[in-house]
């Protein structure tokens, strides 16, 4: 019998910059059966986050970086197809860090049962997944959004951003989003209901702020970072909320981060800036989870997914999240 074979993206070395593939390693490696408390997983669908470059730094921060050599972390949906677990059954379907591989073996940590009956798998990693509850309780606990407040959102046909908008009109607010190029802007327009929206790489982000804002801004949903977030910062509206949920523009630096030069902004206008992580909401995720799957299922939500065939493109395939190539979210297909 022909031993089974698991492909997997191991952490070659720590990227200066952007990543490429020779960041990685790809091997070969024969696939072992679980030990007690084990599960074998078949990988399904592998979840591309932009918080994926922070994890290859050595760098203190939120969780420990990904080691050299270890398979490269990634969220996943998969189905088990060996268990010596007494809470995971062959045939049940899970979500949890499976890593950029066609097998994941070890522990269940963290992980939990989804059901494909209920949504399409690829949704437990947008929507009803961790990019759906960092949409919902970074704009609803950070943000604390009211209605007829005007929320701005960076990154706004990204992942997070199309979701976080699309709860912010739920709740009553107008919402403008920034993103990049015609189609995009389409997109948040036509299909996702937002009030207005800004083209930075084809128009002064000043100028449009003001078309668009011109009561200042109360919410500003940051992914960005950098000069998008100086310009937002000079709009604020009196007791304005910045939520820091990430700032893409900054993760491949060679130099040191840009931080805000704007930041007196908050004082004069007694605003409050703060970071987000959706770690911290792990015992509230069932129940945003019910909401969320609510709004999805009478239409009022609109989750996008971008879907890439083949685990041999992950090296590429992640750039796209860099390179703003993405609609929504990115998943990658394991074929």
């Amino acid at each position: 019998m022909m031993t089974q074979l698991n492909r997997q993206f191991l952490l070659a070395q720590r990227p200066v910059g952007l990543p490429s593939r020779d960041t990685f390693s790809y091997v070969e490696s024969p696939l072992g059966e679980p030990g007690p408390g084990e599960i074998l997983v078949k990988n399904l669908y592998l979840s591309l986050d932009p918080a994926m470059r922070g994890w290859m730094n050595d760098a203190k921060s939120y969780i420990p970086p990904v080691r050299l050599g270890e398979v490269m972390r990634a969220l996943g949906v998969g189905q088990v197809i060996a268990s010596q677990h007494p809470d995971f059954a062959v045939g049940e379907h899970v979500n949890g860090g499976l890593g950029i591989q066609d097998y994941f073996l070890g522990e269940p940590k963290g992980f939990y049962k989804v059901d494909p009956s209920r949504a399409p798998l690829p949704l437990y990693l947008s929507a009803l997944g961790m990019t759906g509850m960092t949409a919902y309780f970074a704009l609803l606990d950070v943000g604390a959004p009211q209605a007829g407040e005007t929320v701005v959102i960076s990154g706004a046909a990204g992942a997070v951003g199309s979701i976080a908008g699309q709860i912010a009109k739920l709740k009553g607010c107008r919402v403008i989003g920034i993103a990049g190029g015609a189609k995009k802007c389409a997109l948040l327009i036509d299909e996702l209901g937002f009030d207005g929206v800004i083209d930075y790489k084809n128009e002064d982000l000043n100028v449009a702020l003001k078309r668009e804002c011109p009561k200042g801004v109360d919410v500003f949903f940051d992914n960005v970072g950098g000069d998008i977030l100086d310009a937002v910062l000079s709009r604020l509206a009196p007791k304005a909320r910045v939520i820091i949920c990430g700032a893409i523009s900054q993760y491949n630096n060679k130099e040191a981060v840009k931080g805000p030069a704007n930041y007196l902004s908050l004082l004069v206008n007694r605003a409050r800036m703060e970071g987000f992580v959706v770690l911290d909401y792990a015992p509230q995720f069932a129940e945003a989870a019910k909401e969320m799957g609510g709004w999805l299922a009478s239409g009022q939500l609109k989750s996008k997914e971008d879907i890439v065939a083949g685990l041999q493109t992950f090296p590429e395939t992640l750039l796209k999240l860099f390179s703003g190539e993405n609609f929504g979210k990115l998943v990658l297909k394991v074929d």
